[in-house]
């Protein structure tokens, strides 16, 4: 399985901000999830070494998926390393997601390189569900609230 998303984006928020979206279980709850969906968060150890597992379900169809994972690696403010695998048995294979950060002028450049991807799921859906996410999560760490 070497499907693999390239994606891209530039934030008006620091590259803390950011790397703290991806290692808090209330802000992932948040931001993650593609449009339409919720998320559960079962479990979140944000540390080398340690896992999280979670579940996104479609609000209309009310249809779930669970996955977890294991963090690789993790340098502050730069680097998030993760694997992801479904517990879905029609979606084998374990994903590995590198999330690297970069700080640029007006901010930070975000770019998130996800491999593994299981056949039974299309690239382009992948690349809008990332994209809805990535969205979201500008709404979160962007804003200069209080």
């Amino acid at each position: 399985m070497s499907n693999t998303v390239t994606l891209h984006r530039v934030f008006t928020a620091p590259a803390e901000r950011l790397y703290r979206a991806f290692l808090n279980a209330e802000a992932m709850a948040k931001w993650i999830p593609p449009y339409g969906y919720t998320c559960t968060v079962h479990h979140f150890e944000p540390l080398v070494g340690g896992s999280f597992k979670m579940t996104f379900t479609n609000f209309a169809k009310q249809q779930s998926q669970s996955f977890g994972g294991e963090y690789i690696e993790l340098v502050p403010n730069e680097l998030i390393r993760y694997t992801d695998q479904f517990d879905d048995p029609n979606l084998p294979g374990v994903l590995d997601v590198i999330v690297t950060l970069r700080p640029v002028l007006c901010g930070t450049e975000l770019r998130v390189v996800q491999s593994g991807i299981p056949e039974a799921i299309p690239l382009e859906l992948c690349y809008l569900g990332w994209q809805e996410s990535l969205a979201q999560l500008a709404l979160l760490v962007e804003p200069e609230v209080g």
